[in-house]
């Protein structure tokens, strides 16, 4: 019997046979989901031989439930994904300067899914613009619902934010605005709650994995009260919650600034383990390090509330529309973040067949044309490389 994953006492339960929504996506979302759907289910049928399988359940977001419904964002969407705990999901395209604000954020927000976990690990074989990229070992746990992705703004020349503007002048005597007349202003959210939530996640993380440091990257240099108030927060968490943990040594937190830390992770990135970030940084240095393991073609992504138990793992790239539907489109980011989702349900196992296939493709130079290229090899379409995953599952012990 097919049964949904529930949290109970405060842990999962997951049933054998499992329904996982999923979102196709936009872009190339259906040439990597479908693909990526064999190879999981390939690897779960490997692992468990039948006793455990996933029933898949679209949902719709993006372009194609704008076609079916008129709706970006269906509530269907949403409820069924607070019903199943659970989902999975291709890129879905944002516009930039006008139309509607990211559904990616819109999920988050709409979820509470406050942790955005983004392991970084460096494939044997895959092509890096660094000399020892296997240095690199890093999960970034970005912190998801405040800071400007909170969508705090007003437009310049409108009425609202010449309201804003006079607010700031007239009651908070603020007069450093050099250029009022043609301003647009944003609002950047940080808060004690949001912030010691995260770190408590990154800590959790880490112990949990016999990782020994947690470093809080922010730029409380210039920003005292957000950036600055993210960094004090981070500390006292540590401090309240876990004493025994800081007074043996099996933990270690630290802090650096944002932009030293964009340095440090080119220079000396085996100093990292878990780092903990406000949300605008985390965008960035995770994308950055994702570059220098390979790209964003190979970097999972997962989006999670450790105290509701709901989480929506993801491709972290774009939509790619100049090659959707051409069967070039890399699927290991979406493969990579399935990795992350059956580890979440427990089945390590399928997990681990997954990552096999995905070593073996890359250390034998198999890749899709985004490796493929500076690597000097014959690019894979991507059924040709889904197919070479399938039978190294089939036949790697």
């Amino acid at each position: 019997m097919v049964g949904k994953l529930t949290i109970r006492d405060g842990k999962r339960e997951v049933p054998n046979h499992l329904t996982i929504p999923f979102i196709e996506g936009d872009g190339i979302g259906k040439d990597i989901w479908f693909a990526a759907q064999k190879v999981i289910d390939k690897a779960v049928d490997k692992a468990y031989d039948g006793r455990r399988s996933i029933e898949w359940k679209e949902v719709l977001a993006g372009e194609k439930a704008v076609q079916t419904c008129g709706l970006s964002l269906p509530d269907e969407t949403l409820a069924t994904i607070k019903e199943y705990l659970i989902a999975i999901k291709g890129p879905l395209g944002t516009p930039v300067g006008k139309g509607h604000r990211s559904l990616n954020v819109a999920l988050r927000q709409e979820l509470d899914l406050y942790a955005c976990v983004r392991p970084i690990r460096y494939f044997d074989g895959v092509p890096s613009p660094l000399k020892e990229p296997e240095k690199t070992k890093v999960t970034i746990f970005r912190e998801n619902t405040e800071d400007i992705y909170a969508g705090i703004e007003w437009q310049a020349g409108t009425d609202e934010v010449a309201k804003v503007l006079s607010f700031l002048k007239e009651e908070m005597g603020v007069e450093k605005i050099r250029f009022p007349e043609t301003s647009s202003i944003g609002v950047k959210p940080i808060s004690e709650q949001g912030s010691k939530r995260l770190v408590r996640a990154a800590i959790d993380y880490a112990l949990e994995n016999s990782l020994q440091t947690v470093t809080l990257v922010h730029k409380g240099n210039i920003q005292k009260f957000t950036e600055g108030g993210f960094c004090k927060w981070g500390y006292e968490l540590a401090q309240a919650e876990y004493p025994v943990q800081l007074a043996s040594g099996d933990l270690i937190v630290n802090d650096i600034i944002a932009d030293n830390f964009l340095q440090q992770i080119l220079l000396a990135p085996e100093k990292f383990q878990v780092v903990a970030l406000t949300n605008l940084n985390g965008d960035y240095a995770s994308d950055a390090l994702a570059a220098q393991v390979g790209g964003i073609g190979i970097a999972p992504g997962a989006n999670i509330n450790y105290q509701t138990g709901h989480a929506i793992f993801e491709a972290t790239h774009g939509t790619a529309p100049d090659i959707a539907g051409k069967n070039r489109a890399n699927p290991s980011s979406l493969l990579l973040s399935a990795v992350m989702l059956l580890e979440y349900i427990g089945w390590k196992e399928a997990a681990d067949e997954i990552v096999r296939a995905l070593e073996c493709a890359f250390s034998s130079k198999v890749f899709t044309i985004d490796l493929a290229q500076p690597s000097q090899v014959k690019a894979k379409t991507t059924s040709e490389f889904v197919d070479y995953l399938i039978e190294a599952i089939e036949f790697l012990d």
